[in-house]
């Protein structure tokens, strides 16, 4: 990226984006465009995003600019959709997000006064609390703002932040990680018994998995993206185990255990030596 150019006015180049898919979507555009719902996009949807957050990994400006288009595309294209049904417009979609932006930091654009993240975020949740009182839903749990169709990762990682604004919460890393120790005991138990049925060795795998997703948040690691660097170095390291294997003309099918662990053993050395 061009970091000497100055930045463009995002208008007219926004509203050349919402004309450019209104013509896609028009008589006489694109077949495929024109086909398009929003059920038929959700796929897409979903996985711009992902390519979002693989190009913030990879730290490619350009990759990023582009991936961000992408997503971009698909909240303008959902919002012609709206439009075109006369339900609403993307100008309506930009209307209700920068309202809430100002309400949610009064103090920013009123007088309140928040100094720290924690009072910023602490006051974020009492404004919602008095948006769904408004609203006639005064009983609603906070937890109900949670999607529960996002990735079970994501859904853990979401909750446990959001009762940790109100101070449900470990008073530190130590507590949630021997609440981790807790539940690997816990399932070690439920294996050795023998009478443990398969509902109750998911419930402690699951419980083990929403500890460690708590502990990776209070160390202040997003756990996605903890778990995907996990899996790219098994990649890699499982790749080096494939290659040298290959030197031999053979495949990790025709190796014994303790041969690939030897090579994957040499795959962590050379990392370290890098």
């Amino acid at each position: 990226m061009d970091s000497d150019r100055p930045p463009s006015p995002p208008g007219p180049a926004f509203d050349a984006l919402v004309a450019l898919i209104a013509r896609l979507r028009a008589p006489g555009g694109c077949p495929w465009d024109r086909e398009q719902t929003h059920a038929s996009l959700k796929p897409m949807l979903i996985e711009e995003a992902y390519e979002v957050l693989e190009a913030v990994d990879e730290g490619d400006d350009a990759e990023l600019a582009g991936e961000l288009g992408d997503l971009l595309l698909q909240v303008v294209f959902h919002a012609q959709i709206a439009a075109e049904e006369k339900r609403f417009t993307v100008a309506d979609v930009i209307a209700r997000v920068s309202e809430k932006m100002v309400r949610r930091h009064p103090h920013v654009f009123a007088d309140e006064k928040a100094d720290t993240s924690g009072e910023v975020l602490r006051s974020w949740e009492a404004i919602k609390e008095a948006e769904n009182a408004k609203a006639g839903r005064a009983d609603a749990s906070m937890l109900d703002s949670v999607s529960r169709v996002v990735p079970a990762l994501m859904e853990a990682y979401q909750m446990t932040t959001k009762v940790s604004r109100v101070g449900f919460e470990w008073p530190d890393a130590a507590g949630a990680l021997g609440k981790l120790e807790e539940e690997v005991r816990e399932l070690k138990e439920a294996l050795a018994s023998g009478e443990a049925g398969e509902a109750r060795v998911s419930e402690e795998v699951g419980d083990l998995f929403f500890s460690a997703v708590n502990v990776a948040r209070m160390l202040g690691h997003d756990p996605e993206s903890a778990l995907k660097g996990a899996n790219r170095k098994f990649r890699r390291r499982f790749r080096h185990v494939e290659d040298r294997l290959r030197e031999t003309g053979r495949k990790p099918a025709d190796a014994t255990l303790t041969e690939m662990d030897a090579l994957w053993d040499e795959a962590k050395e050379r990392e370290k030596e890098a």
